[in-house]
This record gives C-alpha cells, structure tokens and sequence, in this order.
C-alpha cells in the first residue's frame, strides 16, 4: 500500500525562538529509555518549558493561545547535537506535522522526512514575519504547499526551499524507505527464489 502523498500541510503555527536548538532540548535524554516512541509528545521541550514556568514565564508550546498548533517555526541549525531519533518523533507525537526554520541538522532533518514531517528553509526575516502574524493572530491558518513551494498566511505569501531528494520523496509518497521496501515485498520474494545461495 502506497504512502500517502505529502503535497500540503495545514494548521496553526508556534514559534519557538532560538538558533541551535539541539536534540537535547528537544527530547533530554533521561526519556529516551523507552522500548516505542509511544508517549514521547510530552516530552518535547520538557527542560526548557520547566524552566520557563519556574521563571514564572509560558513556553510557546505550553501558552494556550497556542494549543494544537501543527506548524513549528524556529531558527537556524534546528536538530543539532546527537542523531537521536527520539527528537523528531517527540515533535510528532507532540501534534508538529511540519517545520520551518532558516536551516537543519542533517540527521535531524532526514529523521523528520522518514516520519513524513516536513522541514522546509526560509529565511529568518520572513519566519519573524510569520511570527508576528502568528502572534497577533494565534488562530490564523497556515498553508504549506510543497507543489507550489511557500507558506501561506493570511493572504500572504512567504518562499520556501526545501532539499529536491525529500520534496520528491514526500510528493511522490516514497518518505519511508522501509515502507517502499514492503510494499515490493513480493518483488523481492521472487527475485530471491531465483539465487542459488538462497536455496533452502
């Protein structure tokens, strides 16, 4: 079965200031103990949103202004620090289906794609920007648009890029590797009754 074709993604946006937001801050490694990524969302940020509450202060993620919010917007360099597959998959579970920054970790950023979780490049003018709607307007609509490469909000229109290898992939629904490799399971079944070496 085909994965589902990533054209566009939709919802409200947070902002969460900082460049080099490492993998860290967003999933500390005391919760990384865990056989599945089940229950990871409440981790995410978990260090720096205490801290921001025992300073008497609200972390985007936790102001209710913006609850539910799909779209994460941040600085440059996001993901830095270990490969930890936990990051990615704590913003996910947290309910991110989409980020934008001014740049990525590699590692972070081709974990994100395999989840089929966007991460797209714009520039940091135009992300504070965004902000500034997104502040103003907590509920204003965000529309990513992949095919057409920009963000859309409150009829405007911000430029994005994004790696041509994972625009293909999430456009053409190939963003999962293993699932590609199932999904011509049958294919390879018969190839292999056709080697020697395989021969029971």
């Amino acid at each position: 079965m085909a994965l589902e074709k990533i054209t566009q993604v939709g919802g409200r946006g947070v902002y969460v200031p900082g460049d080099d937001l490492d993998t860290d801050r967003i999933i500390p490694a005391r919760f990384m103990k865990c056989i599945t990524f089940d229950g990871l969302g409440e981790f995410a940020f978990y260090d720096a949103r205490a801290f921001a509450k025992a300073e008497g202060q609200t972390h985007p993620l936790d102001d209710a202004r913006f609850t539910g919010a799909s779209i994460l917007l941040s600085g440059s360099n996001f993901g830095c620090g270990s490969s930890r597959e936990h990051a990615p998959q704590a913003l996910y579970r947290f309910g991110i289906r989409a980020i934008i920054a001014e740049s990525f970790a590699e590692i972070f950023f081709g974990n994100s794609i395999t989840l089929g979780m966007p991460c797209v490049v714009m520039s940091g003018e135009d992300i504070r920007s965004v902000a500034k709607l997104i502040e103003s307007d907590p509920a204003a609509l965000l529309t990513l648009d992949l095919t057409e490469k920009k963000l859309s909000i409150a009829d405007m229109d911000f430029p994005i890029t994004i790696a041509p290898h994972a625009h293909e992939a999430l456009v053409t629904g190939k963003w999962d590797a293993i699932a590609d490799l199932l999904e011509g399971i049958d294919a390879v079944r018969t190839r292999a009754a056709t080697l020697p070496y395989m021969a029971a």
